[in-house]
């Protein structure tokens, strides 16, 4: 094993006993003071790796998050000295830091408003400029998206120690709460309750400050040692397409894309790979019939859920679409299929009563990727109890 090995193997086992004395009070002084020199030396790559063998077990994740603040408030002047590289302009890093500094702005514009607002919480003028400022955050909040789609998965992929996103995303999660909570309070006519509004924000700036400093100053240099430049790049259109809140680059032509090892028996379906199979295996237990019509109106697919609303049979593979309708209903058939024809319309919807249940008839026009049309799906579905419901759920009570 090597030395740089053995070191890491030290530095973890060191936090481990840190965080331990941190978060049961017991010792916790003592332990730091006798740990300073180590402590000093620790690395992005010892934080990932602690982090990782943390979550393996430990199941309290809002513990875990309190914990990992206040062990990162130890390490954090080691790493913030830590040997830093930024990443190159116009990379995707780069990118990222670019949205960072953007939030960052606009957080500092927030933070004079909350102070004023402290000082006079009657002011209703205040109060509504509080609420459009936070309203200015909602975008950067799909910046957190882009990273739990596109980047975390290829990290789980790449790296061997890689549950430190899932405290990561937690994080996000709490960021997400925390800010509509804020804005919905302001938005509303409650009576003000300081205590709670100061709460609302103190952990909203905290918790994105540091998720800041954990992406650019552990996270991103970790994936930079670790990962190829290509398969980081990989990430760009599709992070694009998703978009960046505050700097969103153009796509990348021709697109990066990363080569994926496909066995024999699945198929690339862009979005991911799947056995025949497994692909009737998704139509069939989808909540709604599908039924696809291609540009010479010839009928080429249905699915087969358990409980189809309207019957099909193989029979009609092949068979002109309007010959699958009444002759009274063909005109409308064809109307829609025109309209989907020549661009006119994209979409139509219908509903019924049919044996005491709502169900909703949808026509989509299927388009390939340059708009050229290529046919008709039709989706039906059961709907009474989606439009029963109330409220929301949160949690499962299959009990």
């Amino acid at each position: 094993m090597s030395e740089f090995s053995l070191h890491q193997q030290a530095h973890v086992a060191m936090l481990h006993e840190v965080y331990e004395a941190i978060t049961t009070r017991t010792k916790a002084a003592e332990t730091i003071r006798g740990y300073d020199a180590m402590i000093q030396m620790v690395t992005p790559p010892d934080i990932v790796v602690f982090v990782h063998e943390l979550v393996q077990r430990t199941s309290d994740m809002e513990a875990m998050r309190m914990g990992i603040n206040k062990l990162l408030n130890v390490t954090y002047k080691a790493l913030s000295g830590y040997p830093y590289v930024a990443p190159t302009d116009g990379s995707y890093f780069d990118v990222c830091i670019r949205n960072n500094k953007a939030m960052m702005q606009l957080l500092e514009s927030i933070r004079p408003v909350l102070v004023e607002f402290n000082k006079d919480t009657s002011n209703t003028g205040l109060r509504s400029s509080l609420a459009g400022l936070c309203k200015k955050l909602l975008p950067f909040m799909n910046y957190y998206v882009i990273k739990e789609n596109v980047l975390f998965p290829m990290v789980e992929r790449e790296l061997e120690e890689f549950k430190c996103i899932s405290v990561m995303w937690s994080f996000h999660d709490q960021i997400r709460r925390d800010l509509d909570a804020l804005i919905s309070f302001l938005d509303s006519d409650q009576e003000v309750d300081l205590k709670q509004v100061n709460r609302w924000a103190g952990d909203l700036f905290f918790n994105i400050y540091a998720v800041r400093f954990r992406e650019e100053r552990i996270l991103f240099p970790v994936l930079e040692q670790k990962i190829e430049p290509e398969k980081i790049e990989s990430l760009w259109n599709e992070s694009v397409e998703l978009g960046f809140p505050y700097y969103n680059p153009e796509k990348k032509v021709p697109a990066i894309s990363m080569k994926l090892d496909i066995e024999p028996e699945l198929h690339d379906l862009k979005t991911g790979l799947l056995t025949i199979e497994q692909l009737i295996l998704i139509f069939r237990h989808l909540p709604v019939d599908l039924t696809y019509v291609d540009e010479y109106n010839k009928v080429r697919f249905f699915s087969s859920p358990p409980n189809r609303i309207f019957p099909r049979t193989v029979a009609i593979i092949g068979r002109d679409v309007n010959n699958c309708h009444p002759h009274e209903s063909v005109h409308v058939v064809e109307k829609i299929v025109d309209s989907f024809r020549n661009g006119t319309r994209d979409k139509a919807d219908f509903w019924i009563n049919m044996r005491g249940k709502k169900i909703l008839i949808q026509y989509f026009a299927v388009r390939d990727e340059e708009g050229r049309y290529r046919g008709v799906l039709e989706a039906s579905q059961e709907i009474s109890e989606i439009q029963a419901l109330e409220g929301e759920k949160r949690i499962l009570d299959w009990e």
